[in-house]
């Protein structure tokens, strides 16, 4: 479902869709001035998510303007939901970017807010397949490695960040064994070798139609009996298609924090 159907006008095309795989950068004006460099990622669809809102997100958030950002040449790419993908990509853009600072985004299908996950772990799940129908066959990441590795980043500053758009962000220990805690526990063993960026960080996002429904007083009524809840039976695409907007503007506060702790 595209959620901007009924509500306002389409955002303005990119030329890119955000289908895994992809990668694409975007250098501001001024770019030979340039004082740092994101990486923004996303992930493509899996089982049971045939849209993943955190390509959508990574593709948008890195085609924005921003003048607090006119420093920063931004990288985005859009994994496909796959073990070896991870694996083999991640390593290659953090060679080849260089990146000061990696934003990873991912969506967690249970979830009706924003949660900024402050620990990756060294394991894995088994029982899930990817994307490609694979499956791990071991149950950690990487053997004789740390259990735990730390985000990177300033926590307060961007909750803070987040709130200027209405996202009082969560703070999670827990990013799951499937590939968002995989991709994140690579980029924090990127970060800890000479030359890997300075900053990660991993913002897990509900689904759309799920977000707001906790600051609405919502989350334990559910979307699908919101129509017969309100009285003015919100329309579930405007509620997706304003939140979207909502939580893009987040991001990119997001970012600019992100940006002002590299300075």
């Amino acid at each position: 479902m595209s959620p901007t159907d009924g509500c306002h006008p389409p955002w303005r095309s990119t030329g890119f869709s955000p289908r895994s795989g992809g990668d694409w950068r975007v250098a501001p004006r001024g770019w030979r001035r340039m004082t740092a460099t994101i990486l923004v990622t996303g992930f493509g669809r899996f089982p049971g998510a045939q849209f993943n809102p955190a390509a959508d997100l990574a593709t948008a958030l890195v085609r924005r303007r921003r003048p607090a950002l006119a420093g920063v040449r931004l990288v985005g790419h859009v994994f496909a939901t796959r073990w070896d993908e991870v694996d083999g990509t991640l390593p290659r853009l953090v060679a080849q970017e260089k990146p000061d600072a990696v934003l990873l985004l991912g969506v967690a299908g249970r979830a009706d807010r924003v949660r900024i996950e402050q620990v990756a772990r060294n394991r894995t799940s088994v029982l899930f397949p990817d994307a490609g129908g694979a499956r791990r066959t071991h149950l950690g990441i990487a053997a004789g490695a740390p259990f735990v590795r730390r985000g990177r980043f300033p926590a307060a500053a961007l909750r803070a960040a987040l709130r200027t758009h209405g996202i009082d962000a969560a703070s999670s220990r827990n990013a799951g064994t499937y590939l968002c805690n995989f991709a994140y526990w690579r980029a924090l063993d990127a970060a800890d070798r000479d030359g890997g960026p300075r900053l990660v960080v991993f913002v897990h996002v509900p689904p759309l139609h799920r977000l707001g429904l906790h600051r609405l007083g919502l989350h334990r009524l559910g979307l699908h009996r919101l129509g017969r809840a309100s009285p003015r039976r919100l329309s579930r695409r405007c509620h997706v298609a304003a939140e979207r907007a909502r939580l893009l503007a987040a991001l990119e506060a997001l970012l600019v924090s992100i940006a002002a702790a590299l300075r």
